[in-house]
């Protein structure tokens, strides 16, 4: 009743009535308004049942407390800085709402409020419990959402009938639901990479904005390609930590790096890229072994795709020296995969950056160096062996 006489187009996204709803979504979409119903969904037993709002669509923000105070909620709101002004000077400290928790005797509604990003994606902020908000009020650590930031794809809504109520539902509830587990988003460290400016000038020279643009364009179509293939993949090397410490593409990086983990590896990949207009460069190793994998963008800007191997407590990506057949092996600290913004794109960073970064480029990260040698400069890299000659024209090939 609350929000739709303030016409406030909230959707259920809690992961508990969503299941439920997913399981039965058949009967669910068949289900007519006014029809006779039990009460099988909104009556699990829960503390929390969680809807989601786009802030943009909220218009009347602040006359909606008083209207549900009257009605006998009991409403708490979260607010934050707005991420999306981090990066320019005058306009950070920009408050936005967050969470608003609403109570009603023993049971208390969670709104989460998404705010649309570039790159077409959804995002939820951190509730954070300040210094004057009473930690008795709900039982906040039994929320599902909050924890942490999170990033969605902006989900298609549908309306259905739920236990007699009309409510808005994702269209693909079970997508949706795969996405709450993978959603957390770590931002960008926009000060941190002022501070990097002010100390080494930012390159604005016309090769450095030509190869930027280059290697965005190209990072956007392969994200667009290997997300039709449904594969994951995360920035890494130079370009996550053109991300990490400078919130840029590194602009003498001079190619665009990708991670995969093997296991999401798909024969059809090279394919896929060629279909797209990348034509295969390189391929080294194999799929049980170091593979990578070069494709040629255009304006000589190349993208280097490196699969990354698990082991019991560490993991890795190969390398290959093609004159020689030398294998390399480069290890880094186990690690999750996180969404970030990039380029107005929401791509994957490991949650573990730091640990990622000084594995790969050491102590000394902060500090631009331009002459690097892939074989030797690596902290993590170590010798792993010799290609036989007998499986040379299988593990190094060059187009």
């Amino acid at each position: 009743m609350l929000t739709s006489s303030q016409n406030v187009p909230v959707f259920l996204i809690d992961p508990l009535i969503l299941e439920l709803i997913n399981k039965n979504f058949e009967q669910v979409k068949n289900i007519s308004y006014g029809s006779a119903s039990e009460c099988k969904f909104f009556c699990v037993q829960r503390d929390f049942t969680t809807f989601a709002l786009q802030y943009h669509l909220w218009k009347n923000e602040e006359g909606w407390f008083p209207v549900a105070e009257n009605m006998g909620f009991q409403c708490l709101k979260t607010e934050s800085k707005d991420p999306r002004l981090d990066g320019i000077d005058s306009l950070s400290g920009t408050e936005i709402p967050l969470h608003c928790i609403c109570k009603w005797a023993t049971h208390a509604i969670h709104l989460v409020v998404f705010h649309g990003r570039s790159g077409n994606y959804l995002w939820h902020g951190h509730l954070r419990l300040k210094g004057h908000i009473d930690r008795k009020f709900v039982p906040f650590r039994k929320l599902q959402f909050g924890h942490y930031p999170g990033a969605f794809d902006r989900p298609e809504l549908q309306q259905v009938t739920i236990d007699g109520l009309e409510v808005l539902i994702p269209k693909d509830p079970a997508h949706f639901l795969e996405e709450i587990p993978h959603s957390r988003f770590i931002e960008c460290k926009y000060k941190e990479a002022r501070t990097f400016f002010q100390q080494y000038l930012d390159d604005n020279t016309v090769e450095a904005m030509t190869f930027q643009k280059s290697a965005k364009e190209l990072l956007q179509l392969a994200a667009k390609t290997l997300n039709k293939l449904g594969i994951r993949f995360w920035l890494s090397s130079g370009t996550c930590l053109g991300w990490y410490r400078q919130c840029s593409i590194i602009p003498y990086s001079k190619d665009v790096d990708l991670g995969i983990f093997i296991q999401d590896y798909k024969s059809d990949i090279i394919l896929a890229f060629q279909e797209a207009g990348l034509p295969l460069k390189h391929k080294f190793g194999k799929v049980e072994d170091s593979l990578e994998l070069s494709f040629q963008g255009k304006d000589d800007v190349k993208l280097d795709i490196f699969f990354f191997y698990e082991e019991p407590d560490y993991m890795w990506n190969g390398g290959t020296q093609a004159k020689t057949g030398k294998k390399f092996k480069y290890l880094f600290p186990k690690f999750t995969l996180c969404w970030t913004e990039f380029v107005d794109m929401k791509v994957h960073v490991p949650c573990e950056t730091i640990e990622y970064i000084k594995a790969n480029y050491g102590k000394g990260w902060k500090i631009p160096i331009k002459t690097w040698d892939w074989k030797s400069s690596p902290p993590n890299v170590q010798p792993n062996g010799i290609w036989p000659i007998s499986e040379w024209d299988e593990v190094i090939q060059l187009y």
